[in-house]
């Protein structure tokens, strides 16, 4: 009998952790698995990095949402404490046995398969780097706006003037919302320089 996959040891949280509480686990294991983080790994290092992201995705996906959730409660209660998990091969196994209960796997996914990681990485942490709704006077953006207006101007006339007064504006928002520099917004997520760039052109790039 294959082993049932045991998504709250996963992402080291009690059955009966919050919402909030999956979510914050999930950034924390998330950013400790991503296989960026690893430099000159063998490539039998990588894959397991890479099947351990996989699996934290996984656990997220199916805990984050009540419906799913209260779906794979009902499985891991019917799972003695020995067939349970913490191995990533088991939560393949549980997505090509069961998932079709769960409407599907989405984030990039098909039918029958597991939500593409990197999907779900992005989604999670890209709230981190967006303007939420603006509860101060946006004055960085305006800041922003101004400055990168400024020196887009300098490298490339009237079009550099208007993508930098966008980025500018981007960014000085991200202040707004944060009450804190883009800079220490980055060093809150924990995460290799790679894994930011990405994040960060993901986020500032989207709208271009």
């Amino acid at each position: 009998m294959s082993q049932f996959p045991d998504y709250y040891a996963i992402l080291n949280i009690p059955k009966n952790a919050t919402q909030d509480e999956v979510r914050q686990a999930y950034k924390k294991e998330s950013l400790r698995t991503h296989p960026d983080r690893l430099a000159n790994a063998s490539q039998a290092e990588r894959k397991k990095a890479t099947e351990n992201f996989q699996a934290v995705a996984d656990a997220y996906y199916m805990l984050s949402d009540a419906t799913r959730r209260k779906e794979y409660d009902s499985l891991h209660s019917s799972r003695a404490s020995s067939e349970r998990s913490q191995d990533p091969k088991s939560s393949s196994s549980f997505f090509s046995q069961f998932s079709g209960m769960f409407g599907g796997a989405g984030a990039g996914a098909g039918a029958n398969q597991q939500p593409d990681a990197e999907g779900v990485f992005t989604d999670v942490f890209e709230e981190l780097l967006r303007p939420e709704v603006e509860r101060r006077l946006p004055w960085w953006g305006y800041f922003g706006a101004v400055c990168g207006g400024g020196v887009g101007f300098i490298v490339a006339n009237v079009p550099g003037a208007m993508l930098g007064a966008f980025a500018g504006n981007r960014l000085g928002s991200i202040r707004d919302a944060k009450g804190k520099s883009v800079a220490a917004v980055f060093s809150e997520l924990g995460g290799s320089q790679k894994i930011l760039r990405a994040l960060a052109l993901k986020v500032l790039g989207s709208a271009l």
